[in-house]
């Protein structure tokens, strides 16, 4: 029996693409519960972080269904699809924050934009975001004098700042030191276990996610090798499944 669509957020059916004669995604199929997270592994240049693309439509699809709190988004047009995109946080591989602009800035940028707030509710929004993700103290810096992982966090806060009730993480711990990494995972899985949120995690770190998975979903040659825990990664009798988890370990 399907589920309300509150409660499933996400569902793809059917997805292809290609670039060229490349096929990238080969009828992908996908369901994200509320207060899931779910974390797509695969080699390098096996269309994950393609995937997560599609998903707010940065690319086309060349085939199937993208259905985001049961709206299908595949032939919306613009202002439709801005609308939904509200409701989904994105946090990029490099944190993507504005260079010219203040930590407490960049929080509020979304804010600013799509919200109704008054400048004083606002810089309260802005304050207890940057608190939940452990930066309440660097609200006047700019992101070129914090580390990565602090831009990270700061990246983490304005994805959240509309309050989604979906988001898609591309590589959360890529260039950072195990322990800066470790605090990202730890916060992930902190964060969705406060607000409930349907969470997509492409990542090349098995070890980190191990701590905040629910569900992992492996991408071989465009299509859906495996899917399930990591325990039943580790039991699949799969050469490649095996052979990734050991060289990930």
């Amino acid at each position: 029996m399907e589920r309300h669509d509150h409660d499933q957020p996400l569902v793809v059916r059917g997805l292809h693409k290609s670039f060229g004669s490349q096929r990238v995604l080969n009828g992908i199929n996908l369901t994200v519960a509320r207060g899931e997270t779910v974390t797509i592994l695969g080699r390098s240049g096996t269309g994950k972080s393609v995937l997560l693309k599609l998903l707010i439509r940065l690319r086309e699809p060349d085939a199937g269904s993208i259905r985001i709190h049961g709206q299908e988004i595949t032939d919306l047009d613009l202002d439709r699809l801005n609308e939904i995109r509200k409701g989904i946080g994105f946090l990029f591989q490099q944190a993507a924050l504005y260079d010219s602009l203040t930590v407490e800035e960049n929080v509020a940028f979304p804010l600013v934009r799509h919200s109704e707030l008054s400048p004083a509710e606002r810089r309260d929004r802005v304050r207890e975001l940057l608190s939940s993700v452990g930066m309440e103290q660097n609200l006047d810096k700019m992101p070129s004098e914090i580390s990565g992982g602090m831009q990270k966090r700061v990246g983490l806060a304005r994805a959240l700042a509309l309050d989604p009730e979906l988001l898609l993480f591309d590589e959360p711990t890529a260039g950072l030191d195990p322990i800066t990494a470790g605090e990202i995972d730890k916060l992930i899985s902190e964060l969705n276990e406060q607000r409930k949120i349907a969470s997509v995690v492409v990542t090349h770190d098995v070890h980190g996610a191990r701590s905040f998975s629910d569900r992992v979903v492996m991408i071989h040659e465009g299509n859906i090798l495996i899917e399930g825990t990591f325990d039943d990664l580790k039991k699949s009798k799969d050469r490649f499944v095996a052979r990734f988890l050991s060289e990930a370990a």
